[in-house]
């Protein structure tokens, strides 16, 4: 559903960062710029992690294990798995049946709980590609029906969650520490005014009370909506999502609501958002401060997004682009919030040709998280979570291997 469902995006961004990495001179100048920033005490030590054979991996969400979360292509770059890095040791976390599964969200509980999305071995019968065609890569991103999946730890093997009655798909996001999960699922009504092919069924927001058995819960929508999603829960039971209509199962119009769910009610959290489309909370932390990114009134299908802090106390606030970049930055996206409120996320300019991880220090200025990686030699493009101890997981640039994961922890000074 949403998220930035942006992976639609996120291949622009990184073909871009790419093709620099690979002509050498377009090279010195994305990782030049900046330098001129660069401190002279090293703030993180930053790793690659290990992937299953293929030329692409990414870390989505990382705990206070130090437990990070996401997907890696395997051999041949034709499907990719969930993977978990645990003391830097991979874990292929396998499939439930079909070619693809990944972890794509900030999962965030140490119950040794993973939570993600899988393909089965079923054909999809309607044709649907689903909100996690995004999700994958190679031939065999669409054309199988998808389930939200757990994995937990002591028994080492992904099931997939129910779904709403007469729903073929579902897609899961979030966990905490009280096994209650969070998620969206079709519901099996079709709704050919509001669905863009080829979508057909509308689809709900998702808790799950983790069993056996697993039990899916429906969570309600602003009034007048039709379609939603959760996308991050806390150990409070509070849950962030988005509320709209049913469109084509990835952000958009289904975004039309920027929501927060507690004690069985339904909030807008961003009623008077720039757009009515795309506004999308990523994460949500303890104290119930919420990050995420919403639309611009000009680029209804997403291609500059806004990034944005909401907390009780003083509603929304702007999470500007970096400063002072050539070209222009003009798009941020948060993706990640611990308790100290650090919030991590991405800044790219217009074309999408120079996109940095980023991090918002108590500060609606971001910092480039390049400025501070000490010897790494890889371009950090994304920041997609943070935990308590200040380390960061995403995507980097690497000139050899590619796209892979990274793990970058603070190094005190």
């Amino acid at each position: 559903m949403t998220t930035q469902f942006i992976t639609r995006r996120v291949d622009r961004i990184f073909f871009s960062i790419l093709t620099a990495v690979c002509c050498g001179a377009p090279l010195a100048l994305v990782l030049a710029q900046g330098s001129a920033q660069m401190k002279a005490k090293q703030q993180y030590l930053v790793s690659n992690l290990p992937g299953l054979g293929g030329t692409s991996s990414g870390g989505n969400s990382i705990n206070n294990q130090t437990w990070a979360a996401g997907y890696s292509r395997l051999t041949g770059d034709q499907t990719r798995h969930a993977a978990l890095w645990r003391s830097g040791v991979l874990s292929d976390l396998d499939t439930l049946g079909g070619p693809n599964s990944s972890v794509t969200w900030n999962v965030k509980n140490t119950a040794g709980i993973i939570v993600g999305i899988s393909q089965t071995a079923t054909p999809e019968p309607r044709g649907e590609r689903w909100s996690s065609f995004n999700f994958y890569s190679g031939p065999f991103r669409a054309g199988y029906i998808n389930f939200g999946f757990v994995w937990e730890q002591n028994l080492n093997q992904m099931r997939g969650l129910p779904n709403f009655p007469g729903g073929n798909n579902g897609f899961a996001t979030g966990a905490n520490n009280l096994r209650q999960a969070v998620g969206w699922a079709e519901n099996g009504v079709e709704d050919t005014e509001r669905c863009v092919s080829p979508q057909v069924f509308q689809f709900r927001p998702a808790m799950w009370s983790l069993g056996p058995p697993d039990q899916i819960h429906e969570l309600p929508l602003i009034t007048g909506d039709s379609s939603g999603a959760a996308t991050a829960i806390n150990d409070n039971g509070q849950i962030v999502g988005i509320s709209g209509i049913c469109d084509q199962a990835v952000g958009r119009h289904t975004a039309k609501h920027a929501v927060l769910w507690e004690n069985g009610t339904v909030t807008d959290i961003y009623p008077d958002a720039p757009a009515p489309w795309w506004n999308t909370p990523t994460a949500i932390n303890q104290r119930g401060d919420v990050v995420g990114f919403a639309g611009d009134p000009a680029f209804v299908d997403g291609d500059i997004l806004h990034a944005f802090m909401w907390t009780r106390e003083d509603g929304i606030r702007q999470l500007k682009p970096l400063k002072h970049r050539t070209p222009e930055h003009v798009d941020s996206e948060a993706y990640g919030i611990n308790e100290s409120g650090q919030v991590v996320g991405i800044s790219c300019d217009a074309n999408f040709d120079d996109c940095r991880a980023v991090i918002w220090n108590h500060s609606s200025v971001p910092s480039d998280l390049n400025d501070f990686k000490g010897g790494f030699s890889g371009v950090l493009a994304s920041a997609k979570d943070i935990n308590d101890n200040g380390e960061i997981t995403g995507r980097a640039i690497d000139p050899i291997m590619g796209l892979t994961a990274y793990l970058a922890v603070p190094v005190s000074h």
